[in-house]
């Protein structure tokens, strides 16, 4: 994507290299923009690279959504219940 390497031509220099750089700079460009620009981003995608886009949308959002369900938690056993095994 175009926008990411002039992003990154940008702010190169001041990168750590931590995770947290890149939250920080694509929420604080996502905060300038509205609806239409994102689309218009959007558009300029190339098949795959939309696709993969959706697609980590869509994990991101099931893991989520997993965990406020409690789903994927190991079963661990209640202090009450290991106390009644024999």
């Amino acid at each position: 994507m175009k926008l990411i390497d002039e992003i990154f031509e940008l702010y190169k220099d001041k990168l750590t290299g931590d995770e947290e750089d890149a939250d920080i700079i694509a929420f604080s460009i996502l905060e300038q923009l509205d609806r239409e620009d994102v689309m218009d981003l959007l558009k300029e995608l190339k098949d795959q690279e939309l696709y993969d886009l959706v697609g980590f949308y869509m994990i991101e959002r099931l893991k989520a959504k997993m965990a406020r369900e409690g789903l994927g938690q190991s079963d661990m056993f209640s202090i009450d219940h290991l106390r009644n095994l024999h």
